[in-house]
C-alpha cells in the first residue's frame, strides 16, 4: 500500500464498513468542457477533514449519441486527440461526481467522457419495448457501445460504486478495450449465487434500501421521495462530507429521468435473484459469477471515512494479477471518493496512465 502526504494522506486506519463478508459485491476547454463559475487559476484539489465540494463548477452543454440501446448524455472535457478516460459514476449520484475531477485530467492532456448510465440525467432508450434492465453486466455493455460510438478503441476506465463494478467488468470481459483502471472500493464484481447467503446481521443492516427495494411498497417510496431517499444514502455513506444544497440539488436533477426509478429497482432485485435479467447476458453473468481475475492495470482507492458496505482491500487484492496499487485516502473522505477527494482520484488516473 502506498502512503502519500497532505490532507488525502493514505491512512492505515481503516474504517471498513463490513470486511470480508462484503466481497461478494467527469476546466479545461475542447469539447463540452467545463463551463464555470470558478476563476481561470489552479484547478481545484480536496480539502482533507470535512471536504466540501463547491456547487459554482459545472459541465456545459451536454452532448448525446445513440449507441447501443441507448441515446446517452455525456460531459467532454480536454482535446480530442488525447488518451481517453471514461469516468462511470455510481447510485445514487451523477456526472457530477467528476465535476472536479474532469478538468484536472484535460489539462493534463486527457480526453475526458463523462456519461450518464441509463435511467440518469439525459440518457434515454432508443425503443419503447426495450427493458429496463438494471443487471450489471448491461451496464458495462452500454459502456463498450459508448466507446464505440465515440470510435474510442481503448480508454483507461475509472469509477465509484455502480461505476466501479461496471469498470471491474469491462477490465474482465473486454481487457483490449481498457488501457487501465482507477477502482473505488476494488473489486465489486457480483453474482446472484453468492448474494443468496446470508450475512452478519451488522452487514445485512448495511443494505437495508437492498430489502426495501424488493417490495412494492419500496419502489413506490423511491418513486415518491427519490430527492429525501438520495440525500439520505449521500450522508450516511459520506458522513463527513460537508455537502451544500445547491450541490446536492445539481446531481439530483438526473434522478428525474423517467426511467430511473424502474432501473434502480431492477438493479437491486436482480443482486437478489428476484429480477430476472435478459437472456443476452446470460453467458456474460456466468462468467461474472465465477469471480474472473484483473489483468489490467489498477489502482484501487478507499475512503476513511466510507460509510457504505465495502469490502476489505486484503479480501480483493488477489483478483488484480497485473501492476496493482492499494491507497486508504485520508481526511475524512467517504463513498463519493471522487467529489470528496477530486485531486486524490485524478492523480490516480494520471498515475495508472504510465503503468
Amino acid at each position: 500500500m502506498d502512503r502519500i502526504t497532505g490532507p488525502e494522506t493514505i491512512d492505515r486506519d481503516r474504517r471498513f464498513f463490513l470486511g470480508a463478508a462484503m466481497t461478494t459485491f467527469a476546466a479545461a476547454e475542447l469539447g463540452m468542457g467545463i463551463a464555470a463559475h470558478a476563476q481561470p487559476g489552479p484547478t481545484p484539489s480536496a480539502t482533507g477533514a470535512n471536504p466540501r465540494s463547491g456547487a459554482g463548477a459545472s459541465f456545459g452543454p451536454l452532448k448525446q449519441v445513440d449507441a447501443g440501446a441507448l441515446n446517452i448524455g455525456y460531459a467532454e472535457a480536454g482535446p480530442a486527440n488525447g488518451p481517453a478516460v471514461l469516468l462511470v459514476h455510481g447510485w445514487p449520484y451523477d456526472i457530477h461526481a467528476f465535476v472536479d475531477v474532469a478538468p484536472l485530467l484535460a489539462a493534463r492532456g486527457f480526453r475526458v467522457i463523462i456519461p450518464h448510465l441509463r435511467g440518469y440525467g439525459t440518457t434515454r432508450f432508443l425503443r419503447r419495448e426495450t427493458p429496463r434492465n438494471g443487471q450489471q453486466a448491461v451496464i458495462a455493455v452500454d459502456m463498450i457501445a459508448l466507446m464505440d460510438a465515440l470510435r474510442i478503441e481503448r480508454a483507461i476506465v475509472a469509477g465509484f460504486d455502480w461505476g466501479a463494478r461496471t469498470v471491474n467488468i469491462m477490465a474482465a470481459l473486454w481487457p483490449e478495450r481498457c488501457k487501465a483502471m482507477v477502482s473505488v472500493s476494488g473489486y465489486l464484481i457480483g453474482s446472484q449465487a453468492a448474494n443468496r447467503a446470508p450475512l452478519p446481521p451488522a452487514a445485512e443492516l448495511a443494505w437495508w434500501y437492498q430489502y426495501y427495494f424488493a417490495t412494492e411498497r419500496g419502489r413506490l417510496g423511491y418513486e415518491r421521495n427519490r430527492r429525501d431517499f438520495a440525500r439520505l444514502i449521500w450522508r450516511t455513506a459520506s458522513p463527513r462530507w460537508d455537502f451544500d444544497d445547491a450541490t446536492f440539488e445539481r446531481s439530483a436533477a438526473a434522478f428525474d429521468n423517467p426511467d430511473h426509478v424502474a432501473i434502480v429497482i431492477h438493479n437491486y432485485r436482480w443482486r437478489l435473484g428476484i429480477a430476472e435479467g435478459e437472456a443476452a447476458y446470460d453467458a456474460m453473468e456466468a462468467r461474472l459469477a465465477a469471480g474472473p481475475v484483473i489483468a489490467v492495470p489498477t489502482i484501487t482507492l478507499e475512503g476513511d471515512a466510507n460509510g457504505a458496505p465495502h469490502p476489505e482491500p486484503s479480501v480483493y487484492a488477489g483478483k488484480f494479477s497485473g501492476r496493482y496499487t492499494h491507497r486508504l485516502i485520508s481526511g475524512g473522505v467517504g463513498h463519493n471518493l471522487p467529489q470528496e477527494a477530486p485531486r486524490a482520484f485524478a492523480d490516480a488516473v494520471i498515475e495508472v496512465a504510465a503503468y
